[in-house]
This record gives C-alpha cells, sequence and structure tokens, in this order.
C-alpha cells in the first residue's frame, strides 16, 4: 500500500490527552477495557474505496468487507469486563485513583546502568511519562540531565548513580493520584529554587487534601540568574500554564511561599519580562494566599541561598506597595456579562462547534465517523469528546 498511503489525503484531528481521560473516570466504581481484533482492519472505510486496498490471494483479488452496523469484533482475551481495577495505557485505574502499573515501571527498575547519552535520553524519556506521580522530578534528575548537554562529556559520576536510584525508587514508591473533581475548588502550590521549579495540584476532598498531579521543570542557565522573586513568579506562570486543562475557566486557590508575590500582581508599571507575565496570568481566576515555608513542603522543593542579584522591579514594588495585603485576581471580562443564550447563539454560528451543539440541543445521537468525516480537525475534536459535553 506504499503507493496508495502516499496520495491519501491524511484526516488527521488532536487525539485525547491521557490527563482528560483519566480526569473523566471521578465517581466510577467498575471498569472494563475493550481491545480490538485486527483493529486496523476494521477502520471505516467509504464504500466507494473498497477497492483501493484490496489484496491478492490465490483465489484472486479480495476486498475488505466494513462489518455491518460498526459490528465490531474484540480480542477476548484482551478484553477485562467489570472489575475493581484494570490497566490502561500504562496506568492502573480503580475507584481510589490512579497509579503506575508496576509491569512498566519494573522496565524502570530493571533499567542497566545507561553507558551512553543515546542510553540515558532513552531511559530519561520513560521516567518523564510517570512525571505526574513524582514529587521534584526535574530535581532528581537533574543530574543526569547534564550528562545530555551537547558540550558535556559524558562522565557517569557517584551524584548521577544516586540520581539514577532515586528514581526507580520514587517510581515504584509513587502514591496513588485522586481523579480530579469538577465541584471542588483547585488548589495550586508552586515553589522555585536555584536549580528547578515545581507544583502541587490538589483539592480539598473529605478531611485532607488529595494530590491530583505533581509538576516540575528544570531552569535553563538564564533562568537560574534571576532573583528569588522573578523565579518565584516564573513558577507560578509554568505552573499554570501546566495545568491549564484544570484551572482555565474555574476560580482556583494559589498558594506560594514567598510574601512578595501578594503585591506583586498589583504593580502599576510593570516592565518587559515581569508585564507580559502578569498579563499572561490575567486570564485566570485566582485567589493568592501566602503560606509560611514551614507549611508549604508539599511543593518546597530544594534549599535557597540568598538572592545574588538585585531585581529593580521587585525592589521598587516592595517600597511602593510594602507587603501587608493578600489580593485577588479576577479574569477581565466585559462590564455586561453574557448570558446563556447570547453564548448558546454566538456558538451556532461558530463553523468549529455548530455541527456538535446542533445536534447536542435535538437530543440527538452522537454521529458517525462517516458523518463527521467531512467536518474540520477542531470539529472532529468536539466528535472526540462528545460525552463529556454538556449544554
Amino acid at each position: 500500500y506504499r503507493k496508495l498511503n502516499e496520495i491519501t489525503i491524511k484526516d488527521s484531528y488532536p487525539l485525547l490527552r491521557i490527563d482528560d481521560t483519566l480526569g473523566a473516570l471521578n465517581g466510577s466504581q467498575w471498569f472494563s477495557t475493550l481491545d480490538l481484533k485486527s483493529g486496523y482492519w476494521q477502520v471505516e472505510i467509504q464504500s466507494e474505496d473498497k477497492e483501493k486496498p484490496a489484496f491478492t490471494t490465490g483465489q484472486g483479488l479480495w476486498q475488505f468487507k466494513r462489518l455491518q452496523k460498526a459490528n465490531l469484533k474484540l480480542s477476548p482475551k484482551k478484553c477485562r469486563f467489570f472489575r475493581k481495577e484494570v490497566s490502561y495505557l500504562g496506568h492502573i485505574i480503580s475507584a481510589d485513583g490512579v497509579k503506575t502499573d508496576p509491569e512498566k515501571t519494573k522496565a524502570v527498575v530493571d533499567w542497566p546502568r545507561p553507558e551512553t547519552v543515546h542510553d540515558l535520553r532513552s531511559f530519561l524519556g520513560l521516567c518523564t511519562y510517570y512525571r505526574r506521580f513524582v514529587k521534584n522530578l526535574s530535581a532528581i534528575e537533574r543530574p543526569l540531565h547534564k550528562l545530555t548537554e551537547a558540550r558535556s562529556n559524558f562522565n557517569w559520576t557517584e551524584e548521577c548513580e544516586k540520581s539514577f536510584n532515586s528514581l526507580k525508587q520514587a517510581l515504584i514508591t509513587s502514591p496513588v493520584l485522586t481523579y480530579p473533581r469538577t465541584d471542588k475548588e483547585f488548589i495550586l502550590d508552586t515553589d522555585a529554587s536555584n536549580e528547578g521549579i515545581g507544583a502541587v495540584l490538589s483539592q480539598r476532598i473529605g478531611i485532607g487534601e488529595c494530590v491530583i498531579a505533581y509538576f516540575s521543570k528544570s531552569l535553563g542557565k538564564p533562568e537560574r540568574n534571576y532573583c528569588v522573586t522573578r523565579k518565584e513568579l516564573l513558577a507560578i506562570v509554568k505552573s499554570i500554564e501546566h495545568f491549564h486543562h484544570y484551572l482555565y475557566g474555574r476560580k482556583f486557590l494559589l498558594r506560594t511561599d514567598h510574601a512578595s508575590l501578594r503585591w506583586l500582581l498589583n504593580f502599576r508599571e510593570p516592565e518587559g519580562q515581569i508585564a507580559r507575565w502578569i498579563q499572561r496570568l490575567q486570564e485566570y481566576d485566582f485567589e493568592i494566599q501566602h503560606r509560611k515555608g514551614t507549611s508549604h513542603g508539599n511543593a518546597d522543593a530544594l534549599s535557597r541561598r540568598p538572592c545574588q542579584e538585585s531585581c529593580k522591579h521587585c525592589t521598587n514594588a516592595e517600597k511602593k506597595f510594602g507587603m501587608e495585603t493578600d489580593i485577588s485576581v479576577n479574569v477581565l471580562t466585559t462590564e455586561d456579562a453574557w448570558s446563556s443564550s447570547e453564548v448558546q447563539k454566538a456558538q451556532l454560528e461558530d463553523p468549529a462547534i455548530r455541527p456538535t451543539l446542533e445536534r447536542k440541543l435535538n437530543s440527538e445521537d452522537r454521529p458517525s465517523w462517516q458523518e463527521i468525516a467531512p467536518e474540520s480537525p477542531a470539529t472532529k475534536r468536539y466528535w472526540a469528546l462528545w460525552y463529556s459535553l454538556h449544554l
């Protein structure tokens, strides 16, 4: 089929994020996983195109026949029905939450010590797949990432060995993460150090706070030269962007152990980078709360040293505003908020949303792929989210 593939117009659209599929399981008690038998042979093909993927046998030229009415065939040996716990995309999911699959992390635990940069990058890539389960992953990986830098000699030190073993241990002892709940407020704890930034996304469920996901990122050389306040603000910006799919459009609580950030977002004349960051944060609706460092251990990654250089923006703002008042940052809106009918009217005028919305309004069933195939990639994205969309 090589020649046929070369002239075939690719019908691509974005797949669902793993975070989205796992997050949609909140409240589930019983789980089933299905595996199609010879899945590629069950892909829907237009009737007029069936001759193109025909194949030769001893009895002549044969065509695949699409099973009528989506009568797809499953592979029983690979299916799991009505289980309290199942394996899914390298994760174990249950009513309690999601955790790493021991069968998958075993590959990490049994990984031999890397001898080349290529081997090391393969190992780090596998670890990164489970980054949401490991607190301060970037800090643990830091010595190993230094070995992958372009001008670095591959010199395996005692520090690298410690980092290598710590990563393995972190993966086999990773916690069970809670499914996000849309009826609960999200809490984002952020922190920065001289080497990296980190965050913890959680929610208050029952009598305590339950972790939904971790985030961490190593700092580049220019970023390591930032003053403490600028690093802390960078941690906020990057963490909020990372958890955008959870936080956008909802009010959430942002906690930081750096008191200066309570007034920084009210700075009247920010310049350059600070101004761009503050403008970026205006898209979100959150309340800032200062949390003393002794109570901020869930996000506090590494020990700090005093800032090595002064920052005029931070210094001027400290003198002008002090650090006494907590602030709340709200998303920017127009003077007259849109009504539900106005929002619906605007969505019906949107060519990407309209095909899905009209069917939802008419209480129709999900359209078949054949019906949706001529639509735009954006419309296909809404089609993929059909069962998650509500009026």
